[in-house]
């Protein structure tokens, strides 16, 4: 496979291989001692320790933050960006899923800007400015999910409330991502099948978005298809690198396309993670067929239309969600609530959080409390 070269705005290398181009970039900057931030589980693995090696052996004195861990709280951001200083970094790299990729841009954010985190948040009427030095940021995803890599969002939780804040700028933005299938090959079949969701729910959410947006909607129809056709083959044949390139290419796709915005099911999602500490490509997962089936009514042509992106050689709007659940099987991803510990007593807390969250009021048709109750009801059974 060869790696091919693109820009949207960010400088993409994608394909087999792609994590190496790196070195290149590093020696142009003049960069020594780049910090890796990675998470707890990801730095005691052999993906991580070869790149790590493949970077020493490549004259560099890489260093090492490797604090993150489920859902990206703040105290991560905060003790990466003392890792950073306290180790004489000169640039951060991004190695893992979509937790590290927002912790690592959050980092590079609060290496030389003042104040908390939160200042920053996305939408405060007295929000700090972005505008002091940002280090090279490069990223390297090793999930096919979030899309961060792609994004100009980092999303952090509050360590005492779990409710998830935006940190938006254009200037977190990695400068170059390598998108190499072999790093996601070896992941555990359902986080590949989570991540994959959650690359799904991005591209159907941003295609039901309101607003007129025909490149985004262009996007998501075509990453849709790309998860048609590669979403179970990477769970059931891990080591396919053209699916997984596929897959990668779908989760960035997802990411560039939800700039239009988002809707219900992310709502459901971010509640379920703020209340229950489910993660985040999961809950998309579960929640995905339930949530959808509010908005089918008030835009079934637009099912139609991701029908056939999808494929299906039946293209009514009922048979869009009908591959879903299928497509949730075949990739054994749990089909209710209850298999993951939710149950009754955090209905009223999830319908709290979800209602207040700012994402369902993108989408095609209005959610009220009790819609949301009735969603999270059906997918508790």
């Amino acid at each position: 496979m060869s790696i091919s070269k693109y820009q949207f705005p960010t400088l993409i290398f994608s394909g087999t291989g792609a994590r190496k181009e790196i070195i290149s970039f590093l020696k142009e900057k003049n960069i020594k001692r780049p910090l890796l931030v990675t998470d707890q589980g990801l730095v005691t693995l052999p993906i991580f320790k070869n790149y790590f090696s493949f970077l020493q052996s490549s004259g560099f004195d890489p260093q090492v933050y490797s604090g993150v861990k489920g859902n990206p709280v703040e105290s991560q951001v905060i003790h990466g960006t003392q890792s950073f200083h306290e180790q004489k970094a000169d640039a951060i790299i991004g190695f893992g899923g979509g937790a590290a990729l927002d912790v690592a841009k959050a980092i590079a954010l609060m290496t030389f800007h003042p104040g908390n985190l939160f200042d920053y948040e996305d939408g405060l009427t007295n929000g700090r400015p972005v505008d002091q030095k940002i280090p090279p940021l490069f990223a390297l995803p090793t999930t096919a999910g979030t899309g961060s890599e792609v994004g100009r969002s980092s999303v952090i939780s509050d360590d005492l409330t779990h409710q998830k804040k935006i940190i938006f700028s254009p200037r977190i933005l990695p400068k170059v991502v390598f998108a190499d299938p072999e790093l996601t090959q070896d992941l555990p079949s359902q986080v590949t099948a989570t991540t994959g969701l959650d690359a799904l729910t991005h591209l159907i959410e941003a295609f039901l978005a309101q607003g007129e947006h025909p490149i985004c909607d262009g996007i998501a129809l075509e990453g849709i298809r790309l998860v048609s056709q590669s979403l179970e083959t990477c769970v059931k044949t891990p080591h396919h690198l053209q699916a997984r390139k596929d897959l990668l290419d779908a989760a960035m796709m997802g990411a560039i396309a939800f700039q239009k915005g988002l809707g219900l099911v992310h709502s459901c999602a971010h509640s379920l993670s703020t209340v229950c500490d489910l993660h985040h490509g999961l809950a998309n997962g579960i929640m995905l067929p339930f949530a959808l089936e509010h908005n089918l009514s008030a835009v079934p042509e637009k099912f139609t239309r991701m029908a056939n992106a999808a494929g299906l050689s039946n293209v009514n709007p009922e048979d869009f969600l009908s591959w879903i659940r299928d497509l949730k099987t075949k990739v054994q991803c749990p089909t209710t609530l209850c298999e993951v510990g939710v149950d009754e007593s955090h209905l009223e807390k999830l319908v709290e959080f979800a209602f207040t969250d700012g994402c369902h009021p993108s989408g095609p048709r209005p959610v009220t409390k009790a819609d949301f109750e009735n969603i999270f009801k059906k997918a508790l059974r």
